[in-house]
C-alpha cells in the first residue's frame, strides 16, 4: 500500500514542473524579411533602429514593432488584445549598426535599459527609446547622443504617447 502514496508524490511533482513549464514565458522569434510592425504594417526589415516584440496569450506569433517607442506605446495604452506573456527588445550594444539592429539579440524588456530622450531617429522616423542589455552599454550611447538611462517601467507617457514633431532634426546613429 505505500506504493500507492508514492505514486501520488510522483504524479503530484511531475503535475507541478509541467505547470511550471506553463508559466515559463514565450521565447523571443527572430525577425525575418516578413515581419511587419504592428502598427503600421509595414516590412520591418526595411527600417533600421531598434525593434520590439510583444507575445500575447493565445496568439501563436508576436506582434512586431519597427520602434521601440511604438512598443512601449502599446504596453500604456490600456486597449490590449490579450494577456501579455513576454516583451523583447533589441540589444542595441551587440547590433551591427543603426540600420542592421539584428534578427536575433533579443533581450527581455524588464531588465533592459533604455535611453530615452536621445535626439535620434527610429525606423519610422520618430524620436527612439533605445534598449540596451546592461547600464554601461546604455551609458556609453548616452555620452555621445544624450537623454537620460532609464527600466522600461519608469519611461514616462510623454516620450511616446502624444503628436510626434517631424520637424525636429534627428540624427541616425552610425
Amino acid at each position: 500500500m505505500r506504493i500507492i502514496p508514492a505514486l501520488l508524490m510522483a504524479a503530484l511533482a511531475v503535475a507541478g514542473c509541467k505547470e511550471e513549464e506553463a508559466k515559463a514565458p514565450p521565447a523571443p522569434v527572430e525577425l525575418t524579411e516578413e515581419a511587419l510592425s504592428f502598427f503600421c504594417q509595414m516590412n520591418i526589415a526595411e527600417h533600421g533602429g531598434p525593434k520590439g516584440q510583444i507575445h500575447l496569450e493565445g496568439y501563436p506569433v508576436p506582434l512586431f514593432f519597427a520602434q521601440v517607442r511604438d512598443m512601449v506605446a502599446y504596453l500604456k495604452s490600456p486597449e490590449r488584445d490579450a494577456e501579455i506573456l513576454a516583451v523583447y527588445v533589441s540589444d542595441m550594444s551587440v547590433a551591427a549598426s543603426w540600420e542592421q539592429p539584428g534578427s536575433d539579440n533579443w533581450i527581455a524588456a524588464d531588465g533592459a535599459s533604455f535611453v530615452v530622450g536621445a535626439p535620434v531617429a527610429g525606423g519610422m522616423g520618430a524620436p527612439e527609446i533605445v534598449p540596451f542589455a546592461s547600464p554601461e552599454g546604455a551609458a556609453q550611447f548616452l555620452s555621445t547622443y544624450g537623454g537620460e538611462v532609464l527600466p522600461l517601467s519608469e519611461i514616462p507617457d510623454e516620450a511616446v504617447l502624444g503628436p510626434v514633431d517631424f520637424q525636429i532634426a534627428l540624427e541616425t546613429p552610425s
